[in-house]
């Protein structure tokens, strides 16, 4: 079997890279496209279960993967909230043939491509301006003014690195966005 491929999607918050994600995988099963199951010291909520929507770690556990280095990127969240990605992990998901989607922050995006080089596609997904990201933001209504203005100066930040990426999608146009993402990742696929 054809080993996979990795797409790295990065973005900030509200630059409709979640919406363009969960569209690729779902109406396009024939790209094989698997999320990267990420580990986290924080408990199971609701109905999620170890190994599916994250492998579940102690704070401890996470730890002492960090020191044995097993993780291709992680973040220390909170104080002691770790997210992260395990590399046996996606060689697990490659060696079966899957086509690993990574759904991370800036950083990590970076650092995973990095870590792959040409094994890996990066995508960075940019709001035509900061003032649309605000308008966005606003529109969702599920942020406090202050909350607001952090993700919209962080959004500032993230996007000094775009060019770092592989590719640019400028989300202007929700439908021309996912026909730009689709495209550039069955090329990368094919090639």
């Amino acid at each position: 079997m054809k080993k996979g491929k990795m797409i790295i999607v990065s973005a900030p918050s509200g630059s409709g890279k979640s919406t363009i994600v969960q569209w690729l995988m779902q109406e396009h099963p024939e790209l094989r496209l698997a999320f990267s199951i990420s580990c986290t010291s924080r408990p199971p909520r609701g109905t999620e279960q170890n190994g599916v929507e994250y492998f579940f770690l102690t704070e401890e556990e996470f730890r002492e993967r960090i020191e044995r280095n097993e993780f291709l990127e992680y973040e220390e969240v909170y104080a002691g909230r770790f997210y992260g990605t395990l590399k046996a992990q996606v060689e697990r998901q490659l060696e079966a043939g899957q086509n690993v989607v990574f759904d991370v922050d800036v950083k990590g995006g970076i650092n995973i491509k990095k870590f792959y080089g040409d094994r890996a596609m990066s995508l960075f997904i940019q709001p035509p301006s900061v003032e649309e990201l605000r308008r966005r933001l606003e529109g969702r209504g599920t942020d406090t003014p202050e909350a607001i203005e952090s993700r919209l100066a962080k959004a500032e930040y993230e996007l000094t690195f775009a060019p770092q990426f592989d590719h640019i999608i400028v989300n202007d146009d929700l439908e021309e966005a996912k026909q730009h993402t689709l495209q550039l990742v069955e090329e990368f696929l094919k090639s």
